[in-house]
């Protein structure tokens, strides 16, 4: 049998959640922050692209519709990561993950052969992500989706421990998606606070999690990272040799840091055949799934057809294009 096309990077544009930080303290200040970190010139243009596809995002047929078009049979849907609100105190950030889990769940519902869907956990309070994941779950998620740091937190924080113990326990999916950078207004022109910015992230937050023993000590836990992984596949022979080289690298993880590429998922979406050809060349095809990043500018409108560009086998082709997120959506 052959595997249904599968995109695993697609989202969902949730008012709700929107409507519920709307006017509260830190709102404006975090709106602020990202306004600087982007730039007005990345404002101007982001503002009528994402009001142009709030159809895609927030009614379903219009995303199965356009799902037809691509030729993609199933997305695993998430939140859009502007609806993280790492700044919101704790019942308020209880209350949107809650929101975003049920939102999500009921968008999903309405297609339920074609989408499955992610919440959300606060990572700005590490004493409520468990049961934010467990809450996601029960609405018949698939896992949750979460961005590459909090506010003064690395994903390498002790105090992550029970929620990297239960996602691993429950078989959850966590999606590695960023939302900013921390280079702040260095990226704010020319939209390097995406184009240079996600990649670094992803890169950063990866390698805290390999470096500092997280896969290691949970080596069961099914971790998608968005855009490829970033920088990371392509320059792991970097990170290989500092971990040979000193003792301060080379003290958190045991093995080398290549290696553990073999035990993330990581999406197709990298904009370049040959970049899709060398991370399937140091994390295996059977870890690469297909990416769109559904509807946004920053994807790809045509996800298998850049697949194909790749010049993949055609058992590689099958396995990104669908096999290997059929194996871990547990889709018969």
């Amino acid at each position: 049998m052959t595997a249904p096309t599968i995109d695993v990077h697609a989202h969902v544009l949730l008012p709700e959640v929107e409507a519920l930080v709307a006017g509260l303290p830190g709102h404006a200040e975090a709106r602020e922050l990202d306004a600087r970190r982007n730039g007005p010139d990345a404002l101007a243009v982001s503002g009528p692209m994402v009001r142009d596809r709030i159809p895609q995002m927030t009614d379903v047929a219009t995303r199965l519709a356009a799902m037809d078009t691509q030729g993609v049979d199933v997305q695993l849907v998430s939140p859009s990561p502007s609806h993280y609100h790492y700044w919101a105190d704790e019942d308020t950030a209880e209350k949107l993950c809650r929101l975003a889990n049920e939102a999500t769940a009921a968008h999903c519902s309405r297609a339920p052969e074609r989408l499955r869907g992610l919440g959300l956990v606060p990572l700005q309070h590490p004493d409520l992500t468990v049961r934010a994941l467990d809450h996601a779950l029960e609405q018949g998620l698939e896992g949750v989706e979460i961005s590459s740091h909090a506010p003064g937190r690395e994903l390498s924080d002790p105090a992550y421990e029970p929620f990297w113990t239960r996602a691993e326990e429950a078989g959850a999916l966590v999606f590695l998606h960023p939302f900013g950078c921390t280079l702040d207004e260095r990226l704010d022109r020319w939209y390097l606070s995406n184009t240079v910015g996600q990649p670094t992230e992803n890169a950063v937050a990866l390698s805290h999690l390999i470096f500092s023993g997280v896969l290691d000590r949970h080596p069961g836990l099914k971790l998608i990272a968005a855009h490829g992984g970033g920088y990371l596949p392509t320059h792991i022979g970097r990170s290989d040799h500092a971990w040979s080289a000193r003792t301060d690298a080379g003290a958190g993880c045991a093995h080398l840091p290549s290696s553990y590429l073999e035990r993330i998922y990581f999406d197709s979406l990298v904009h370049d055949p040959g970049v899709l050809d060398a991370l399937i060349r140091v994390a295996g095809a059977d870890r690469v799934l297909l990416g769109s990043d559904f509807p946004f500018d920053m994807g790809s409108e045509d996800p298998v057809g850049a697949l194909r560009a790749a010049g993949l086998s055609g058992t590689d082709f099958d396995a990104v294009r669908g096999g290997n997120a059929a194996a871990l959506l547990r889709l018969a």
